[in-house]
Parts: C-alpha cells; structure tokens; sequence
C-alpha cells in the first residue's frame, strides 16, 4: 500500500527518528521498517495499533481512509 508507506515516512522524519531507532521503538527489525516504507511489505494488525499509538494517528489515516 503505497500511501501507507509514504505516510510512514513522513510521520518518522516528521519526529526526526532513523528506520532503526522507530524499529527499535516497535520491537521490530531495522528491515522491516525499511520494507514497510519502500512498500515492499506491510504491517500485521497489532504493528499497525502499534505504529498508530506511537504517532498519535489513527489507523484511518495510516491506511488512507482518511485525510487530514
């Protein structure tokens, strides 16, 4: 999902975090992090939570239902 993994990444530069400090944060690999935002993989459900708690977003925006 493309717009996931631009959204991603906005929000990690947003915060000012490397691929490998936001993988640390998630209990994740600094790969896996690198594949969800070069699209080349996605989240499961319980790392999307993860990922929206930790950016203060919905899982909504993340998947682009929606726009803020």
């Amino acid at each position: 999902m493309k717009i996931f993994a631009e959204r991603l990444k906005d929000l990690r530069m947003e915060k000012g975090i490397s691929q490998g400090k936001l993988a640390e944060l998630l209990d994740v690999s600094p790969a896996v992090v690198c594949y969800w935002e070069t699209d080349r993989s996605e989240p499961t459900a319980p790392n999307l939570v993860k990922i929206s708690d930790f950016f203060n977003v919905s899982v909504d925006y993340l998947l682009g239902l929606v726009t803020f």
